[in-house]
């Protein structure tokens, strides 16, 4: 329950979901037939019994409005979070009072869940607070940083080298060594502790199969590779804040040391990305109070989604700390469930979004792209530029082109839609490759905040 009485919508709930076939299950299971004894109090939490296939129903009971963020618990056998009938108990509610009733009593295998999370917060917020614990042995994590840092100073050396021996013997020879040449090479910045130069290296082997003009496009990867390398390289002639972008980039961790900033963060979009071994999930968050942007990261192996879920268009009451140099922030606390309403990001034109790039691009020049809210936009086929998309001020006078990635996704069709041909405010990241637009709404006070992602 939200707590201004206002119930989460079909979209928000399924945004929950840990899969398509998740969805597709949660989605059967939210109707009144196989549910009783459902209810929901104002806190955010809800639960009911569901009629399954053996003799006792399954006990379902969800808390999204705990500090520890939205948990979920059912007598189910699933190991997935949420799981069919959690998500199903939620359409319920999300249906209407009739359906789950609000303000009710929880029943006692319910309550005896909600009381353990309520004082597992209560110890979590009487914890001492400040700055992060110190490593029991400083002198042994000294060396272990140094013996980081010395593994990736030679896996840079290395990787010059081969940048070398590449431009030498003429690019053409990516194409056709094929992503085994790339693939070893990213297995030798693992290795050299560097995640962050293996990841740049795996994503060079894709260049040479994406179309007309690879070359190009291959050559000015290596060099901000060849860039990041030297500064790592001679890092100690760096000033202090680039040399940190530097460490960032290359893959060394750095830790949330800003002071927590509370607020009503308006979620403007939430998606994930995955390589096959980990998902990425990434929740882009506005301060409306504040008005800073802060982006959550949260991470599941293979074949599990990530657990942080806060559905789009939602507002949470809740404190964030920050990374230095980064929109990077971690949710430090919550102080109840995501509720309706808050209020939107002002918008830029088109010419402002690249402004505002190129400024950030000087600070740090990996940056692939940074989130903007483009307002007055429409979206329009550009038949005479190739055929591809993009979002054109009212007046017709500058637009952003559309990312190929954003061109072929079913999102588009979501903002087509949405605009009918009208000015939209779309929220995005705006970068060198094009405008990947996130969420959107129209320009009325009330209009829905749209997910433009999967």
């Amino acid at each position: 329950m939200t707590q201004q009485g206002v119930r989460w919508t079909t979209d928000q709930v399924l945004a929950l979901a840990p899969d398509v076939a998740s969805r597709k299950a949660g989605s059967k299971l939210g109707t009144a037939g196989p549910w009783s004894g459902t209810g929901s109090t104002d806190e955010g939490a809800v639960w009911g019994q569901c009629k399954g296939s053996g003799s006792r129903p399954y006990l379902t009971v969800v808390d999204i409005g705990g500090a520890q963020g939205a948990a979920y618990k059912c007598s189910c056998p699933s190991r997935k979070f949420p799981c069919k009938h959690a998500l199903g108990l939620l359409l319920l509610w999300a249906g209407g009072a009739a359906q789950v009733p609000g303000s009710a009593a929880a029943p006692d295998w319910a309550e005896e869940w909600l009381a353990g999370r309520r004082e597992g917060a209560e110890r979590q917020r009487a914890a001492p607070q400040g700055a992060p614990a110190a490593p029991a042995d400083p002198e042994a994590a000294r060396r272990r940083a140094e013996r980081r840092a010395q593994r990736i100073t030679a896996g840079a050396t290395e990787l010059e080298q081969r940048l070398t021996d590449l431009l030498r013997g003429g690019l053409a020879q990516a194409e056709q060594a094929g992503y085994g040449l790339w693939e070893e090479t990213a297995a030798r910045m693992v290795d050299a502790q560097a995640p962050g130069l293996a990841a740049r290296v795996r994503d060079l082997g894709a260049i040479p199969g994406s179309g007309p003009g690879w070359p190009a496009r291959l050559l000015e990867e290596c060099a901000l590779l060849h860039l990041l390398d030297r500064g790592w390289l001679r890092q100690a002639e760096l000033p202090e804040e680039l040399a940190a972008t530097v460490r960032s980039r290359v893959g060394l961790p750095a830790s949330a040391t800003g002071e927590p900033l509370r607020d009503h963060w308006l979620i403007l979009s939430q998606y994930d990305t995955s390589d096959g071994h980990l998902t990425t999930r990434r929740i882009w968050l506005y301060g409306t109070e504040s008005g800073r942007t802060a982006l959550l990261l949260s991470y599941g192996a293979a074949g599990r989604a990530p657990s942080l879920v806060l559905p789009p268009g939602l507002t949470l009451d809740a404190s964030v700390s920050g990374r230095p140099g980064s929109l990077r922030a971690e949710l430090t606390e919550q102080f109840g469930a995501p509720v309706a309403g808050g209020a939107r990001p002002a918008g830029v034109d088109a010419g402002s979004a690249l402004a505002r790039y190129g400024d950030e691009l000087r600070a740090d020049p990996w940056l692939e792209s940074w989130p903007v809210t483009l307002t007055g936009v429409v979206p329009a086929h550009d038949a005479d530029g190739g055929g591809g998309w993009q979002l054109a001020d009212a007046d017709g006078k500058s637009a952003l082109p559309l990312t190929p990635a954003a061109t072929a996704s079913p999102g588009l069709w979501r903002l087509v839609a949405l605009s009918g041909g009208s000015p939209v405010t779309v929220f995005g990241d705006c970068g060198h490759a094009g405008f990947r637009p996130l969420s959107a709404w129209s320009g009325t006070p009330d209009a829905p905040l749209i997910p433009l992602t999967d």
